[in-house]
């Protein structure tokens, strides 16, 4: 019985050593796999500052894209106005009938502020100096259009009230 002990206590020992051992194998082992490696440590930085870039890139582009949208839309609604008075003009003077042209007239007349708007067509400009027809009304204006069946001037510039509506045609003598 004393060899039976002994070689128990000497087999649990030995357990009891392997155990330790297989303990700190483990625990070094991991130890081993938290070190990173260098080279690889530094192509993770890398990569993750081309992503960083390609992301700020990208924000870039989408906010020159809208800044570009923005200014399209500004001077869309900038010349908007120039293309609808422009085509009045021409359906006024190109009218197939007085009843059409009286239509024309009432719509274009709902973008002034009134029907008095001043109209000045310049017949002859000179180091900036225009030299100006006898002023005229839109209304007179837009029935003399109905009159001659020509338009023979274009749209120069035009000023708004804060609503929007003309408050003054410039035009100029087409070539």
């Amino acid at each position: 019985m004393i060899v039976t002990r002994f070689s128990l206590r000497q087999g649990i020992s030995v357990l009891v050593i392997l155990l330790v051992l297989v303990g700190a194998g483990c625990k070094s082992k991991k130890a081993a796999m938290d070190v990173t490696d260098p080279a690889a440590e530094k192509a993770k930085m890398e990569q993750e500052a081309a992503m960083r870039k390609q992301q700020e890139e990208e924000t870039r582009r989408k906010q020159e894209l809208e800044a570009e949208a923005r200014a399209a839309e500004a001077k869309r609604k900038e010349t908007e106005p120039y293309r609808k008075l422009d085509t009045y003009f021409s359906a006024i003077a190109n009218a197939s009938s007085l009843a059409s042209a009286n239509s024309s007239i009432s719509e274009a007349l709902s973008l002034f502020a009134s029907k008095d708007t001043p109209v000045l067509i310049v017949i002859s400009e000179e180091n900036g100096q225009k030299d100006y027809d006898r002023p005229t009304t839109i209304g007179a204006y837009l029935n003399y259009l109905k009159d001659q069946k020509k338009s023979a001037n274009k749209i120069n510039q035009l000023q708004f009230d804060s609503a929007g509506k003309i408050t003054e045609v410039e035009l100029v003598t087409k070539n």
